[in-house]
């Protein structure tokens, strides 16, 4: 297994889509950095050598991944949170927070069934 970016990347698979284990990285995302460094989209990641996962990893100082990235989503929420924002309360109740109806669905953000009033089937 190759680590890169404090991450172990899965042997078999091509570095196309061994890429996106990395949090921050998508499928489009992984080619672009591929073609930026000159490396083929068919090679396996248990191919590579070590001076190809150096280069890599440089390439990937270029972006905004990993610990870093989950920071500043977490950053960015508690700063809607502290503003006071529509989007900050839901995200401080629990709700959703994207326009979806809660009356029926939303199970996911709210969690397991409360049932009030009536006795539970």
């Amino acid at each position: 297994m190759a680590r890169i970016a404090g991450v172990d990347l899965p042997n078999k698979k091509r570095m196309e889509y061994a890429l996106t284990y990395i949090f921050g990285i998508g499928h489009t995302t992984s080619i672009k950095i591929l073609n930026d460094i000159g490396m083929s989209l068919d090679k396996r990641v248990n191919e590579l050598t070590e001076d190809e996962i150096a280069t890599i990893n440089v390439e990937l100082r270029n972006y905004v991944i990993e610990g870093d990235l989950r920071r500043q989503v977490a950053m960015d929420i508690k700063g809607l949170m502290d503003l006071g924002s529509y989007r900050g309360l839901r995200h401080r109740r629990g709700l959703p927070v994207r326009g979806q109806k809660t009356k029926t669905n939303a199970r996911t953000r709210k969690g397991k069934k409360k049932t009030v009033g009536a006795k539970a089937k």
